[in-house]
């Protein structure tokens, strides 16, 4: 007897324990698990349909803005600043990075300066991930790391730099070369060294670019050498996880080599895709560990500009044959006959879509959402639908555009302000 009470106390009914009780106390313990199955149930459900509310308005808003254009625009804020033809600016964090010889700057949409760093490079070079910035003195020894806040580090390199990149993590990767050995570096954002790989000019080459992935555990790297009188270019892809140090000591899980191309500019356009833009084709490679290529997009060799978001890559080519009409800034005019060809295509090598404009473009910036156009006063904002979205021409020279986080906002750099602009529908008086 009591064996079975035993048992009775440990049998389970629909997740309902039975204690040897009354029936109307089973019953009532039914019924209260029943409710709340069917509450959860309910929460679940109402969870699924906020969600899906919110990717339907979120499609919605992004469908009507790409396909909406603008005559004209408003300013929003206006700092006087001095143009330096030294500088160069980079969108970061949703505002603008300046970079020159002299400094480091951090402009919010506002056009006001947050912080600046001293800095003494003569040639700087930068690149940006999320939240973190690397600027490096190409030829120099000097590389600092920055956020929102200011300077994260500050080191010097035993060897002139010839590269340098970063991860959303801060992690940054430095190229060095010496008199008979390259030096390809990693260290933490506070600039602890993570690891380094040497090659020998003589057995591998020069180093022509180098790109790190998000999540800064993968590498991938352009070489030029030279055999003889053929030149060659030697892609290598790295691994430092699990894959690749399962894989050798050096962490190299591929490699590719190419004789008589080219290949000036790799980059990890997500973390997961290479695009290595040769002098003939992007090919895109998928890295999850280790490099497979994955489709060839080929080009005609008048190619002027390359440029590539998180899911997408893009030239812009000169048509062979011109007879120009129309003005450059008419956002209807989309013609055979116009200078250049903007071309866009997804990674699996679609092209998703061509745009035709005659603007005597000096800049291309490239975000995710948008292609901004800019040359002299005239800029020209094409949505990802090949739609434009915006032109203008202004009164003054435009020396930089940035798109901010900010909807339908812009930072433009001209020669004695620096503005904030928003979009506009309607001709502003």
């Amino acid at each position: 007897m009591q064996t079975e009470n035993l048992r009775e106390l440990h049998k389970k009914e629909d997740n309902v324990i039975d204690g040897g009780g009354s029936e109307e106390l089973r019953r009532e313990n039914r019924e209260i698990h029943e409710r709340r199955r069917i509450g959860n149930r309910k929460l679940k459900l109402l969870v699924l349909l906020i969600l899906f509310v919110a990717l339907i308005v979120s499609g919605i808003v992004f469908f009507i803005s790409s396909r909406r254009s603008y005559k004209s625009y408003k300013v929003v804020s206006s700092v006087d600043t001095a143009f330096d033809s030294d500088s160069e600016y980079l969108e970061f964090a949703g505002n603008l990075l300046k970079y020159s010889p002299a400094g480091v700057s951090y402009i919010n949409q506002s056009g006001e300066t947050v912080w600046t760093a001293g800095v003494n490079m003569n040639s700087p070079i930068a690149e940006i991930s999320g939240g973190y910035a690397v600027v490096a003195d190409k030829g120099g020894n000097s590389v600092a790391v920055y956020n929102v806040d200011g300077e994260v580090t500050s080191e010097t390199m035993p060897y002139k730099i010839c590269d340098v990149d970063i991860s959303s993590s801060g992690a940054f990767v430095v190229v060095l070369e010496s008199d008979s050995a390259n030096y390809t570096s990693m260290y933490s954002r506070v600039g602890d060294k993570i690891y380094e790989i040497k090659t020998s000019i003589k057995n591998s080459g020069y180093p022509v670019d180098v790109t790190l992935s998000d999540d800064g555990q993968k590498l991938f790297t352009s070489y030029l050498y030279l055999s003889g009188v053929t030149p060659k270019i030697n892609l290598t892809a790295y691994n430092f996880g699990d894959v690749g140090q399962n894989e050798n000591a050096d962490r190299m899980v591929g490699g590719y080599s190419f004789e008589e191309e080219m290949i000036p500019k790799v980059e990890f356009v997500s973390n997961d895709t290479v695009a290595a833009f040769a002098d003939s084709e992007i090919i895109i490679y998928a890295m999850k560990e280790k490099p497979s290529e994955k489709v060839r997009i080929p080009y005609e060799t008048n190619i002027l500009s390359i440029f590539y978001g998180k899911d997408y890559v893009g030239i812009i080519e000169k048509n062979a044959s011109v007879v120009l009409t129309g003005t450059a800034t008419d956002s209807k005019r989309k013609t055979s006959d116009s200078v250049y060809r903007m071309k866009v295509y997804d990674f699996s090598g679609n092209e998703r879509f061509s745009y035709d404009f005659d603007m005597d473009y000096e800049r291309v910036i490239a975000s995710d959402k948008e292609i901004i156009i800019s040359g002299g006063s005239a800029i020209d904002i094409v949505s990802m639908n090949g739609r434009s979205r915006f032109i203008y021409n202004f009164s003054a020279p435009v020396r930089n555009i940035i798109p901010t986080s900010g909807r339908n906002k812009y930072i433009i750099t001209f020669d004695d302000r620096t503005e904030t602009i928003k979009l506009s529908k309607k001709e502003e008086e």
